[in-house]
């Protein structure tokens, strides 16, 4: 899923250009370490049967296929604003028997009613948004949080060094150095933080080819 900066401006998909949507999958199961830091999202979450869970910019389904292999019980909803990738995340579920509802929306105009979720999931989608953008979605996320509810964030964090400086550039040649820059800059948990979440922590760190990815929990106060 990638944002806009602008209601009604041209959507533009998570790898720039539809052509490159149906590479997605392989590209983060071969560079990112994917399998590893999403069953780690997975894992900070602590959710418990019955959570009302979203997971927010679903993408291509793999956390929340990840989710419903590790907590059958919960009630999942998978929200994205693009409808190619939605489709990928069909085709994906039903190769694995499995039948997913998907919602279209976007990250900062989310269809659901204050205090109505337990957890809020989300991989890889706010370093496609602008600062603006950031901040009405992670706003959005506090409002259909209940009181107690938490934030679990993967996305680029500051690089650890300058090799991963250098990687990142490559992201930011693709997705754009305007929505990117707050991640290079270590500023998402400040973000969280303005949204009004309590308790913002970065909780795992990952090389990868492209940079530096960061793992963050908040909790609604």
């Amino acid at each position: 899923m990638k944002g806009m900066s602008r209601p009604g401006q041209r959507y533009i998909p998570a790898l720039r250009y539809d052509w490159l949507t149906p590479l997605y999958d392989p590209i983060l199961r071969w560079t990112l370490r994917e399998s590893a830091f999403k069953r780690r999202l997975v894992e900070q979450a602590r959710i418990e049967p019955g959570h009302r869970v979203l997971d927010l910019g679903c993408g291509t389904a793999t956390l929340t296929l990840l989710l419903r292999q590790a907590h059958p019980r919960a009630q999942v909803a998978r929200l994205d604003g693009d409808p190619k990738v939605l489709a990928i995340a069909r085709a994906k579920a039903a190769r694995v028997g499995v039948t997913l509802a998907l919602l279209r929306a976007m990250a900062f105009e989310l269809p659901f009613t204050d205090c109505s979720l337990d957890r809020v999931l989300s991989s890889l989608l706010f370093h496609h948004l602008t600062r603006e953008n950031k901040l009405r979605a992670l706003r959005e996320v506090l409002r259909v949080l209940r009181p107690g509810g938490d934030l679990h964030l993967a996305d680029w964090g500051k690089p650890q060094d300058c090799w991963m400086r250098a990687a990142f550039l490559l992201v930011q040649s693709l997705d754009g150095f305007g929505t990117t820059v707050d991640n290079a800059r270590g500023l998402l948990p400040h973000l969280i933080r303005e949204a009004g979440f309590s308790g913002v922590r970065e909780s795992s760190r990952y090389k990868t080819m492209f940079g530096s990815l960061s793992l963050y929990q908040a909790q609604k106060p």
